[in-house]
């Protein structure tokens, strides 16, 4: 709606990689847990439970990665943050 206050955060190529991880990685999520799902192997099971944790973890490693640089841009949305 108000497009002129806005800042033009696709200028950022950073800020567009990390994007396109935290989509790749939602989509290692939901198979990770498709994986515990069928599972059967104990062994097998815990070694997805870690698989399970290790993308969690770096989901919300990019999560805040991506906050941090929206963040940035609130505060100042005249720069790009060269971060």
């Amino acid at each position: 709606m108000f497009r002129f206050f806005q800042p033009e955060k696709t200028n950022d190529a950073h800020y567009t990689v990390l994007m396109n991880d935290l989509h790749q990685t939602a989509q290692d999520l939901q198979d990770a847990y498709r994986n515990l799902e069928n599972v059967i192997d104990p062994d097998m099971i815990d070694c997805c439970i870690y698989e399970l944790y290790s993308v969690q973890m770096r989901y919300k490693f990019l999560l805040a990665s991506i906050k941090k640089i929206e963040d940035s841009y609130t505060k100042n949305p005249l720069e790009v943050s060269k971060s």
